[in-house]
């Protein structure tokens, strides 16, 4: 699987960028510690680097507040005008640009598909963390969905690697037919350990992307390394003299729908050959 840096590196390289030649990058990584995205931001602008490029909106707002000046290029961000980033899609009016992966219909989506594996599904607990910027608009976004297919939804917070084990406990014992989850900072470092405790739990999980190359039963979503790669062409026009205000927030254009039968047949499911016809990737 491309790492999101490495799609991002790929984006810089097919715009003629050679790292430590003509660019040089200054990594910073959080790896899942929000607390530390502040310390993080405040020594990418003592550096004085030229453009800030984060990996989402929990890095994004610390990048914000550390800096008006410094061009900010979002990789992606759920909703940058709800989340006070930019005026306008069309005109960010700012220091900060990028792109963002509002797609409103995507909780609906993983609940059908959710629907299409477990035909009996009325229950589904929602792995959330109500710290992240984006939470409150998905899960309004995933209760308008689930009222659609007369689901009823379990709300379980997730906002420390504590919480995941007694996640998983607490919609066990609540009976959960499924689980979604939301896109969470804190669980994408442990991908590996939520995938191992879905198997444990024998539930069925639906994530937004990430989680099946580690283990995880099925994903759909933004392509996060497409958006990474795109990212790419930000930082290029920005050093070529462009101002974030003057370019627009691009949207996503390429989804990834992802399943793991090896998942699948640990949990005693049978993926229907329709849904996997329709996969961009199956793992086996």
């Amino acid at each position: 699987m491309v790492s999101r840096s490495d799609a991002f590196r790929q984006g810089l390289r097919e715009l003629g960028y050679i790292e430590g030649k003509n660019i040089i990058i200054e990594y910073r990584f959080g790896d899942g510690k929000l607390d530390r995205l502040p310390a993080l931001a405040a020594e990418l602008v003592r550096l004085n680097v030229d453009i800030i490029v984060t990996g989402g909106p929990a890095a994004t707002r610390p990048a914000k507040e550390a800096t008006s000046t410094i061009p900010i290029v979002m990789a992606q961000d759920g909703d940058p005008i709800r989340n006070g980033f930019v005026a306008s899609l069309a005109r960010p009016g700012g220091n900060i640009t990028g792109l963002s992966t509002l797609a409103p219909e995507m909780s609906g989506k993983r609940l059908e598909l959710l629907k299409e594996i477990v035909p009996k599904l009325s229950r589904v607990a929602v792995f959330g963390n109500s710290t992240d910027p984006g939470n409150a608009q998905v899960l309004r976004e995933t209760e308008l969905a689930a009222g659609g297919f007369g689901l009823k939804l379990q709300y379980l917070e997730v906002a420390r690697t504590e919480d995941i084990e007694t996640a998983f406990q607490v919609a066990t014992k609540a009976r959960a037919d499924a689980v979604l989850v939301l896109p969470n900072p804190i669980l994408t470092p442990h991908r590996a350990l939520v995938a191992d405790l879905a198997v444990k739990s024998r539930l069925p999980v639906v994530y937004d992307t990430q989680y099946v190359e580690a283990g995880g039963l099925m994903s759909y979503g933004v392509s996060l390394t497409d958006l990474d790669r795109r990212a790419a062409t930000y930082v290029d026009k920005i050093l070529k003299g462009r101002k974030p205000t003057d370019l627009p927030v691009e949207q996503p254009v390429k989804f990834d729908f992802n399943i793991n039968l090896k998942a699948a047949k640990q949990i005693g499911l049978t993926i229907p050959p329709n849904l996997l016809a329709r996969a961009d990737k199956v793992i086996k």
